[in-house]
């Protein structure tokens, strides 16, 4: 019989990511898929108008995200802010983007407009790019100006293919882009600051819900699909909007604590790419040549910024 060489001290093949990087990388691909998928949730309550789904959206969003924030035991830092009149004024702000931008996002989704609404995430990083520069002095180096003057040769291509202005995709753009740029001057847990913003909104929501649903007409035969009243399916997918919406950013929180810039923000293209693939191939929204370049003029954009940023931030690294 052939003797067994021992495997005693034999060392390991290095593992290609640490368990904390794996961690990170699982829950922002889980946060972009859910974002990407988002359009087909929201699609399914096409009958319900977009204001109505937003009231929802934010009125179960702080149920969610401030049960979450109880249980971490972070309700110390919600109070701490509302005893802050200057934070509190930054997050009136973001407030109203956030709102802003769930709302045209929604809006999008229920008039067959998924693909403009993605091509406005993918401007996103690179309006970020241009309010850096305007609000926070930032300089522009080569390539930087060569993906934004490539963005706004995509956007002139549609603007001229459509016969007016892509608004869905700026307002999508610029809101975030604004809410991030004020999101900078406060450095609060995402899930609080989320609660803050939520809270906010939730009085205006509720008012709304609760006049939609006592002006309702009475009488009908079957329950008044407007308010409080839906059929059962749709008051659970409406429940559901703020899982939805509180997931992912869960899941980014997570992501944003083991894994570098760079990953996150090339990782973050999933989601826009998820909705352009369910526009023009689930819900057949045209894509034709004059989209095609527009598209392609902003990808070539993206790809610039992102390989340019992946320099930059090795650059130091070498020195």
């Amino acid at each position: 019989m052939t003797a067994v060489p021992p495997t005693r001290g034999k060392i390991p093949a290095p593992a290609l990511f640490s368990p904390e990087e794996t961690r990170g990388l699982l829950s922002a691909f889980g946060a972009f898929v859910i974002w990407g998928w988002s359009p087909m949730y929201f699609k399914w309550l096409s009958h319900v108008s977009p204001l109505e789904i937003i009231s929802h959206r934010i009125i179960w969003s702080t149920f969610f995200v401030l049960a979450l924030v109880v249980a971490t035991r972070k309700f110390g830092l919600l109070l701490e802010i509302y005893r802050n009149r200057r934070i509190l004024a930054v997050f009136l702000a973001t407030t109203l983007l956030i709102g802003c931008n769930w709302l045209t996002f929604i809006w999008a989704i229920s008039n067959d407009r998924i693909l403009e609404g993605s091509l406005g995430y993918y401007i996103n990083p690179l309006v970020n790019i241009l309010l850096g520069m305007i609000f926070l002095g930032e300089r522009l180096n080569r390539w930087q100006t060569v993906s934004i003057l490539l963005a706004i040769a995509g956007v002139a291509i549609m603007t001229l293919q459509l016969g007016y202005l892509p608004w869905v995709s700026l307002v999508l753009a610029f809101s975030f882009g604004f809410y991030a740029l004020l999101r900078k001057k406060v450095a609060v847990d995402s899930s609080v600051g989320l609660v803050v913003e939520t809270t906010l909104l939730f009085p205006v929501a509720l008012a709304f819900l609760l006049y939609l649903t006592f002006t309702a007409e009475a009488g009908t035969a079957a329950p008044v699909s407007t308010g409080f009243y839906y059929d059962f399916l749709s008051f659970l997918l409406l429940i559901g909007t703020g899982i939805v919406t509180a997931t992912p950013l869960i899941l980014f929180a997570i992501a944003a604590r083991y894994l570098t810039f760079t990953t996150i923000g090339v990782m973050q293209y999933i989601s826009p790419t998820l909705h352009a693939l369910m526009a023009v191939y689930i819900y057949n929204e045209p894509f034709d040549q004059p989209r095609l370049i527009a598209f392609g003029l902003i990808w070539l954009g993206l790809i610039i910024f992102s390989i340019d940023g992946y320099r930059g931030r090795r650059r130091p690294a070498a020195l």
